[in-house]
C-alpha cells in the first residue's frame, strides 16, 4: 500500500475498530505490502486494511474461519466480534485476534515441518474454490513479458527468468497429490506464540502439491517433511525462487531494498539450473 493511501488507511481501520468497541487511540504498523496490517490500541486488535478493488478480503476470512474449525494452526479472526468485511473509504477491513510474540521467533525446522503438515491435513478437510497454484505462475510469467511492468529488468535476466518459469512450471505440473495450500507459507507468515506457531496470512491459498508450499519454507523444513518429495521439491523451490524475483522487478513492488535481493536470487537461480 503507498504511503498516500496509508494515512486515509490507518483512519478507516481506527473508525471501524471504534464502532465495535475496541478502543483504537493507536495504531501500531505491523507490515506494509499491498495492504496494510496495524495493532490497534488500547482494545489490541490486529486489523488488516487492503484496497477494496483487491476483492480477497472475503475470501481470506472465510478460509481462516474454515481452516479454524478443521483444527488447523492459524490466527483467527477476533473472537470479540461478528467476523465479516467493513467496508469504509474504499478499504475492506477484517478484524484478527492479536498473538503476543515469544522468543525465540526463528521456529526450528522439526517443529516448522510438523506446522506445516498440521495446516495441509486440515486444508484436505476443507472444501473451497481456490485458484491453481500455475495461475500465481502464469501472473509471473506474464509480468516478465510486459517491459512496461519491468522497465529495469535487462534482457539477459528477462530471458533467464521466462525460460525458468516455463521450464519448471512445465517441470512440476501435474506431479503429487495436489490439494489446498497455504501458497506463501515462508517464515513471515509463521508466527511462534505461547500456543505454538501459527499461519497467518490466506489470500494467497491455491491448489497443487504440498511440494510447492514447503519450497516457500527454510531449507531445513523439508528434511523434516514426511513423504516429501526431494526431486518435486528441488524443482518447486527454482520455480518459487524465480517468481519471487519476478516480483521484485515490478515497477510498483515495495518491497525495501527489492532489486538487490532480486539480483542475489538471480545468481541463485543460474546456479541452481
Amino acid at each position: 500500500m503507498r504511503v498516500a493511501h496509508k494515512r486515509r488507511a490507518v483512519k478507516a481501520a481506527k473508525s471501524v475498530g471504534a464502532s465495535l468497541g475496541l478502543a483504537a487511540d493507536e495504531a501500531v504498523v505491523l507490515h506494509r505490502s499491498n495492504k496494510l496490517t496495524l495493532r490497534l490500541l488500547p482494545g489490541d486488535v490486529v486489523a488488516r486494511v487492503a484496497p477494496a478493488a483487491h476483492g480477497v478480503a472475503q475470501f481470506e476470512l472465510d478460509l481462516a474461519v474454515s481452516l479454524a474449525q478443521a483444527g488447523c494452526p492459524v490466527a483467527t479472526p477476533d473472537r470479540r466480534v461478528k467476523p465479516r468485511v467493513h467496508s469504509h473509504d474504499g478499504f475492506d477491513i477484517t478484524l484478527w485476534t492479536h498473538y503476543e510474540p515469544v522468543a525465540p521467533q526463528e521456529i526450528p525446522p522439526d517443529e516448522y515441518a510438523q506446522a506445516l503438515a498440521r495446516l495441509h491435513a486440515g486444508m484436505r478437510e476443507v472444501a473451497m474454490p481456490t485458484p491453481h497454484f500455475t495461475d500465481r505462475v502464469a501472473s509471473a510469467q506474464q509480468l516478465v513479458a510486459d517491459r512496461d511492468r519491468t522497465p529495469e529488468l535487462v534482457d539477459a535476466d528477462r530471458e533467464l527468468l521466462a525460460d525458468t518459469l516455463r521450464d519448471m512450471r512445465s517441470a512440476v505440473t501435474g506431479r503429487g497429490a495436489e490439494q489446498l495450500l497455504h501458497g506463501e507459507p515462508h517464515p513471515g507468515n509463521l508466527l511462534a506464540t505461547k500456543d505454538g506457531p501459527v499461519f497467518i496470512d490466506f489470500e494467497t491459498c491455491c491448489r497443487g502439491p504440498i511440494e510447492f508450499d514447503l519450497a516457500h519454507a527454510p531449507d531445513p523444513v523439508g528434511d523434516h517433511y514426511p513423504g516429501a518429495d526431494a526431486e518435486l521439491l528441488r524443482q518447486c523451490r527454482i520455480l518459487v525462487l524465480a517468481m519471487i524475483t519476478t516480483w521484485r522487478w515490478d515497477r510498483d513492488d515495495q518491497l525495501p531494498d527489492g532489486h538487490r535481493l532480486a539480483q542475489e536470487w538471480l545468481t541463485q537461480i543460474r546456479a541452481a539450473l
